[in-house]
């Protein structure tokens, strides 16, 4: 592999365990595509370092399993803003 995709993977992976960022939000803060963070994460990290894989998938499963809820909360707060500015 590459030294450059192996520098790249890297930093993400830390960037992902100090902040428990998303995929989609790591992606948007490199300027990478989504599907590029998620295939660094679920394949060349376990080749890499494998100590940091399970790390980084740990916050990852977690971020999966709070999608919904995330979700869910942020439209509740669309509409109530809506409600808001209608009143006004």
């Amino acid at each position: 592999m590459r030294e450059q995709i192996i520098e790249r993977v890297l930093l993400e992976a830390n960037h992902i365990n100090s902040t428990h960022d998303t995929i989609r939000k790591t992606a948007k803060i490199y300027g990478i595509s989504k599907s590029t963070v998620h295939n660094d994460m679920a394949v060349k990290l376990k080749n890499i370092d494998g100590q940091l894989f399970v790390q980084t998938r740990k916050i990852l499963q977690e971020n999966f399993e709070e999608k919904h809820i995330r979700g869910g909360n942020a439209t509740k707060e669309k509409y109530a803003k809506l409600d808001v500015e209608n009143e006004a």
